[in-house]
């Protein structure tokens, strides 16, 4: 890798969309200009975007730069997690092998069902009384 080289992925997740890049430095994660801890403040969501590079063993010696945006917290760190895999396999198309069978390379598709007319959500029925 280049010493100034920087590495660019793509994320997303629900309606979260997660711009990523990637480059040497020390380990530091940073999302929308804050800390990953504190912008995500739950630790299930840090260890979540901590992942891929956990898998890669590039803790330590890659910085994380995040722009998320749309949708709430799980989604957005969902994004970032799944930008920095594919920055990743940018950076080095070896990562592939360890990152795919994992499926973090992988689009989450699953987004919210739309509401149906005569139900209070997408699959909530009316309220039954029989009298």
């Amino acid at each position: 890798m280049a010493a100034e080289a920087r590495f660019y992925g793509t994320g997303k997740r629900k309606d979260a969309v997660a711009r990523v890049w990637v480059q040497s430095g020390s380990g530091k994660i940073t999302i929308n200009g804050k800390d990953a801890a504190e912008y995500l403040s739950r630790v299930g969501l840090v260890a979540m975007v901590e992942q891929p590079l956990v898998l890669t063993g590039t803790r330590d010696r890659l910085d994380v730069v995040a722009d998320a945006s749309g949708g709430g917290i799980a989604g957005q760190a969902g994004a970032v997690r799944h930008g920095i895999a594919k920055a990743l396999v940018a950076m080095d198309a070896a990562y592939r092998a360890v990152l795919g069978p994992s499926g973090l390379l992988t689009r989450d598709q699953r987004v919210k069902e739309r509401k149906h007319a005569g139900r209070h959500r997408a699959r909530r029925g009316k309220q039954f009384s029989k009298r």
